[in-house]
């Protein structure tokens, strides 16, 4: 019987420090029902019970969904600039396709072959 209480015991610690240290790192604005100080307290002066109320009803829903793939479209992306001159825009994209005919010009004649290295 002590090993099962010990055992509960070991996994009730891990199960807090995971909830406290996963409290902290969650920003201020992303905890579900209650303030993120909130939480902590919760957590804090109810370990098993508090743990598991965070996991259920606090923690970010989108976690999981951020880890797997990236929540922005290429190029919605933060960081990238859309063009400010949309002439100058379309002049960048006139090479672009001027340039990728004239590759594809070249590999026809050379009958697709790579270029000696």
């Amino acid at each position: 019987m002590l090993h099962v209480g010990g055992l509960l015991g070991l996994f009730t610690l891990g199960l807090w420090l995971f909830c406290v240290v996963d409290v902290i790192t969650t920003a201020d604005g992303d905890a579900r029902h209650l303030p993120k100080l909130g939480w902590l307290l919760v957590v804090l002066f109810f370990p098993l019970v508090g743990s598991v109320a965070w996991l259920v009803a606090g923690r970010p829903a989108r976690v999981a969904a951020e880890r797997r793939t990236s929540a922005y479209p290429e190029y919605d992306r933060p960081g990238r600039f859309p063009a400010a001159d949309p002439a100058s825009d379309a002049e960048f994209l006139r090479r672009c396709r001027e340039r990728a005919e004239h590759q594809r010009r070249k590999a026809n004649e050379t009958g697709g072959e790579a270029p000696p290295v």
